[in-house]
């Protein structure tokens, strides 16, 4: 048996746990924030027995996409001056995905 743990934008969440659960697995959610942007996520913990993880990832790959966004960025601070610096472009969205082998389960 497997968990998996997927970290997903908030903006693809439903879409991916809609498909999970008509799929037949059993998700659960945990709302997250990223530490960089401090942007909202959700990671969903997904346990799977071997063979079933592949099908898991395909339906996290489908419905969660990458994006390109603008932000501003923080204020650099040289010595006593702070100087503002860009705006830039970053991609966020898509997931991050850890597969980790279970030696226990129970459903009480």
């Amino acid at each position: 048996m497997k968990l998996v743990v997927s970290i997903i934008n908030s903006d693809d969440s439903k879409q991916v746990q809609q498909h999970l659960t008509k799929a037949g697995f059993f998700v659960t959610k945990l709302p997250t924030k990223g530490g960089f942007l401090q942007a909202s996520n959700v990671t969903f913990l997904t346990g799977v027995d071997d063979d079933k993880v592949d099908a898991v990832i395909s339906i996290i790959s489908q419905f969660s996409r990458q994006r390109t966004i603008t932000v501003d960025s923080p204020f650099y601070t040289y010595g006593d001056a702070s100087v503002p610096t860009q705006p830039m472009d970053i991609v966020v969205g898509g997931a991050t995905v850890f597969v980790l082998d279970v030696e226990q389960f129970h459903k009480l």
